[in-house]
């Protein structure tokens, strides 16, 4: 089993985008200072999204001019169609995340459009990234579960990897927007991706804690053979468009569990508590992450 894993801290922007005061653009600045001093090197910083509906957004344009300049680092940022897409391209970032919904009640909710409305937009948008060969990856949103329709076909969401991969993406992340899922859910859809697509595209994962089952989520893809997770520092998180969907699952606890399995990140656990404490400051709330409350087992192992 190759024993490296990536983990992509989505603090700055899944992290934050749901708190109900807006967060100062330097104090975004100093957590993702923290994140890349812990040995974090893919972030998930911002989304280009009308600041309208994600107020704490609305500085994307400033914070991404300010951002540190480091080849060794990729920051992301997270686009829900063709004009996000186009202020992405103009501002500099790195990286671009599209999303395609597993759902049409929640797709016309958190993106205005259809399920294959989107697909198309999605298309349209990996075309005009592949003809500037600007780095383009995707994530499937409520591919565990749907908080408006409930179940999501496994189907569903095999035939979308398929359509994704056929688009020209090599890399597709499955959400658990909600945290509906447990590990069986995790493996079957893993699993019926894998069938779907082969070997063109590699396979990441997104996990919420809504119903305490992220770190069992990310022990189950891990077990599968996916290399590529997202968290989030202190377990900060959540979806504005859909009800209940709190908590990503907490980058330490995920760390942690790594860690015992003898697996390898490159990220230190003890400096992501050390920035989580931290980021309970500026959000005046404590983080929900386990690993925060109890430390590390034995106390000196906080090598990622």
């Amino acid at each position: 089993m190759d024993d490296s894993i990536e983990i992509i801290d989505v603090a700055p922007r899944d992290g934050l985008q749901s708190q109900p005061e807006i967060v100062d653009t330097t104090i975004k600045l100093e957590l993702i200072r923290c994140l890349l001093d812990a040995g974090i090197r893919r972030l998930e910083v911002a989304s280009f999204v009308n600041p309208e509906r994600v107020p704490q957004m609305a500085d994307v344009d400033e914070l991404i001019r300010r951002l540190p300049e480091r080849e060794d680092v990729t920051f992301i940022g997270l686009v829900l169609n063709k004009r996000g897409f186009e202020r992405a391209m103009r501002s500099g970032i790195d990286q671009i995340n599209c999303v395609a919904v597993a759902s049409d009640t929640f797709s016309q909710r958190n993106q205005g459009a259809s399920i294959n409305e989107n697909m198309q937009i999605i298309a349209e948008i990996s075309r005009q990234a592949q003809a500037e060969n600007f780095p383009c990856t995707v994530t499937i949103g409520a591919a565990f579960g749907c908080p408006f329709e409930g179940e999501v076909p496994v189907e569903r969401v095999a035939q979308m990897a398929r359509q994704l991969a056929d688009m020209g993406f090599k890399e597709i992340a499955l959400a658990d927007t909600i945290g509906a899922a447990g590990p069986s859910d995790v493996v079957q859809r893993v699993r019926a991706v894998k069938d779907a697509t082969g070997d063109l595209l590699k396979l990441r994962c997104h996990f919420h804690d809504t119903r305490n089952t992220g770190v069992a989520n990310a022990y189950a893809a891990i077990m599968e053979g996916v290399r590529i997770l997202d968290a989030s520092c202190g377990g900060v998180g959540g979806c504005p468009f859909a009800p209940a969907a709190t908590g990503n699952v907490a980058t330490e606890d995920v760390l942690y569990m790594i860690q015992r399995m003898g697996l390898h990140t490159g990220v230190d656990i003890a400096k992501i508590m050390a920035c989580a404490r931290w980021l309970e400051g500026p959000l005046q709330t404590k983080m929900p992450a386990m690993l925060g409350r109890a430390g590390v087992f034995p106390a000196h192992a906080v090598d990622g």
